[in-house]
């Protein structure tokens, strides 16, 4: 797995066939291509990133990406990598989404898998988003349970269909166990500016709040500061973002599931222009919730018991965890 140019990559797939024995390697084996706007540690981007690399690892892939690429340049290292010859790209169309469906229809027999707001398109472009709401419900549950004044920050990059379904469900999940909780909501406008979104929190502590939830970097150092305690998002908090003794536990996002999907329909041909959600949903695989780790003993029995219940119900379709795009206001 390399960071090539696609002019680069172009060359190295040229190599490989005429290296490969008729039929061998190529048969085990598809081309795929990430593409990324954010720096690969940044962690909606890194989701991506960590389950293309693991299908690689596995021998499923020959991998390749470009990261940092900016909307205005998305579309020509796109347009590139089609041309380069990959059998698949994973990347993300937000913001963009007219032109990378320009290109699905210029590039037929490549296929794409986009983070989108839209549905899928065509014949070659499915779409996916980060629907973690399910875990999220079940932390808001444990939430609005260790809360003392019945106080909840959450401090969010922006207000779109992505973060504000989170905070909505996180909301739900607290007021099914507490109907007493109250929310002050914040958005940083950044999705990675961890003073800022560390100063939000500190507003919130000031207002009177004695749980965060951390949609974004930076609100685990303020709660730590503060002796409060928080909740996660996407990535294990507690584990990757130095907090230990701080994050009780994080809705997780894996895009293994979903990529395995992609992968597998691109080898037998049948790709098709699919909406990933439920990929990405507790039921596949696609979302969960981190361990307590040090917190295991500190939640009440009761709890764990109410929120273990919880699961079981989603993962068998018995309780729907509502999806609600609307943007969430705070309550005192």
């Amino acid at each position: 797995m390399k960071n090539l140019s696609p002019t680069a990559l172009a060359c190295a797939l040229a190599l490989a066939c005429a290296l490969a024995l008729p039929g061998a390697a190529l048969a085990k084996t598809i081309k795929v291509a990430g593409i990324y706007t954010q720096p690969i540690q940044q962690k909606w981007d890194a989701r991506l990133h960590q389950a293309l690399s693991r299908a690689a690892e596995a021998g499923e892939i020959e991998y390749v990406f470009s990261e940092k690429v900016s909307n205005t340049d998305y579309v020509r290292v796109l347009r590139e990598y089609c041309e380069s010859g990959v059998d698949l790209v994973v990347g993300e169309a937000f913001g963009i989404s007219r032109d990378v469906r320009k290109a699905a229809d210029d590039y037929p027999n490549v296929a794409l898998l986009m983070g989108d707001s839209f549905g899928p398109y065509g014949t070659n472009m499915a779409v996916f988003d980060n629907y973690i709401h399910e875990p999220c419900y079940l932390m808001g549950m444990i939430a609005g349970a260790m809360t003392r004044n019945n106080r909840i920050g959450m401090v969010g990059g922006y207000p779109i269909g992505e973060v504000n379904r989170l905070f909505n469900a996180f909301m739900a999940g607290a007021k099914a166990v507490n109907p007493a909780v109250e929310f002050k909501v914040s958005f940083i406008g950044s999705w990675y500016d961890p003073p800022k979104a560390k100063e939000f929190a500190y507003a919130q502590i000031e207002a009177g709040v004695d749980v965060l939830y951390a949609e974004r970097a930076g609100v685990v150092d303020a709660a730590r500061e503060k002796g409060l305690v928080a909740f996660g998002n996407v990535n294990d908090m507690n584990k990757e973002e130095n907090g230990s003794d701080v994050v009780v536990t994080s809705a997780l996002w894996s895009m293994d599931a979903a990529i395995g999907h992609a992968i597998e329909r691109v080898k037998a041909g049948t790709f098709a222009a699919e909406d990933y959600r439920d990929w990405t949903m507790m039921a596949k695989g696609g979302a969960s919730l981190a361990p307590f780790y040090e917190f295991e003993e500190r939640i009440p029995a009761e709890v764990k018991a109410e929120v273990d219940k919880a699961r079981a119900a989603i993962l068998a379709g018995e309780l729907v965890i509502a999806i609600d795009d609307n943007e969430p206001k705070s309550t005192f």
